[in-house]
C-alpha cells in the first residue's frame, strides 16, 4: 500500500484489483466498532483517496462478516462529560458525510452482519450499497437518548420516503437487509457470505467504465444530498446537544447493563 495511507492504524487497507481500493473498518474484537481514532480516521481518508491517482473506486467493509457496531462506549462516554471531545467528534461526523459525498471516486458499501453508528453512517452515503440479507441495519440514536444525526436525515427521507424515514429514526426499528434493499434503502441484497464478491463484482465493473463519466454523473446526483445539507447540520446540532443532557446518560448506562432505558416521560420544552 502506498505511502499516502501508512499514517492509518484503525482501518486497514487491500487492492483485489488495478483501480480499487478496499477500506476495511478493524476492530474485530469489538465487531468493528470505532473508537476516537477509528472514528477520526473514518472522518479523514476520503480526501487521501480522492487524491489518490492510483484509485478509481472504493469498495467500503467491515472486518470478519460485520460492517461496525456503532461507536465506543467510551468515547461515547467522553462526548457527554466533556465540550471540547464534543466539539471534535461532532466535526468529524460532519466532515465524515461530506467527505464521502465530495469524494471523486465512485463508492461501494458492503453492508454485513451488524451495521450501526459511524460506519453505517459512512455505508449509507456510499454511491451503491449491497448488503446481506440478513445483516442488521440500525440508527441507533433514540436509543442511546439523542437526535438522529449522522447521516440519517440527509439521506433516508431521500431514499425510503419520509413516512419510512421517521418511522426507523423515530422508533430505531432494526431493518435486515432484505427488507433494506425491498424498500429502497440500499442498492441490492446478497445472499450471507457473498457480500464481498457482490460488491467487489460492482468495483469491477465500475472501475472499467468511464472514469470521467461516471464521476461527474456521481457529483451531480450528489447534489440532492447537497441540498440536504441544513437539514444535515441542523440533526447533527441537534444530536450533538443531546450528548450534555440527560437522555443519553440513561441510555449509555442502560445499554452497558443491557437492559431497557428508563427514559424520563417528560421533555424539557
Amino acid at each position: 500500500m502506498k505511502d499516502r495511507y501508512a499514517h492509518y492504524s484503525s482501518l486497514k487497507f487491500n487492492r483485489p484489483a488495478d483501480g480499487i481500493l478496499e477500506v476495511i473498518l478493524s476492530a474485530p474484537k469489538k465487531l468493528n466498532a470505532l473508537d476516537a481514532g477509528g472514528h477520526r480516521e473514518l472522518a479523514e481518508v476520503w480526501r487521501d483517496i480522492d487524491r489518490d491517482p492510483d484509485t478509481n473506486v472504493v469498495l467500503l467493509r467491515g472486518e470478519n462478516g460485520n460492517l461496525s457496531a456503532g461507536g465506543d462506549l467510551g468515547l461515547v462516554e467522553d462526548m457527554t462529560n466533556d465540550f471540547a471531545t464534543r466539539a471534535r467528534v461532532w466535526k468529524e461526523a460532519s466532515d465524515l458525510v461530506y467527505n464521502v459525498i465530495n469524494c471523486s471516486k465512485p463508492t461501494v458499501a458492503a453492508i454485513e452482519g451488524v451495521s450501526v453508528g459511524a460506519g453505517l453512517a459512512a455505508a449509507m452515503v456510499c454511491d451503491i450499497t449491497i448488503a446481506g440479507r440478513t445483516a442488521r441495519i440500525i440508527d441507533g440514536h433514540t436509543r442511546l437518548g439523542v437526535a438522529a444525526g449522522d447521516h440519517a436525515a440527509i439521506v433516508w427521507p431521500l431514499l425510503i420516503g419520509m413516512a419510512k424515514a421517521k418511522y426507523y429514526l423515530m422508533l430505531c426499528e432494526p431493518l435486515a437487509g432484505e427488507e433494506a434493499e425491498r424498500i429502497g434503502l440500499v442498492s441490492q441484497v446478497a445472499d450471507d457470505g457473498e457480500v464481498h464478491d457482490a460488491a467487489l463484482k460492482v468495483c469491477r465493473k465500475l472501475a472499467a467504465g468511464a472514469p470521467t463519466a461516471i464521476r461527474w454523473t456521481k457529483h451531480s446526483l450528489n447534489n440532492w444530498l447537497r441540498m440536504a445539507g441544513p437539514s444535515f447540520d441542523a440533526s447533527l446540532a441537534l444530536e450533538f446537544m443531546g450528548f450534555s443532557g440527560p437522555e443519553v446518560q440513561e441510555g449509555l448506562s442502560s445499554i452497558r447493563e443491557k437492559r431497557k432505558p428508563d427514559f424520563p416521560t417528560k421533555s424539557p420544552f
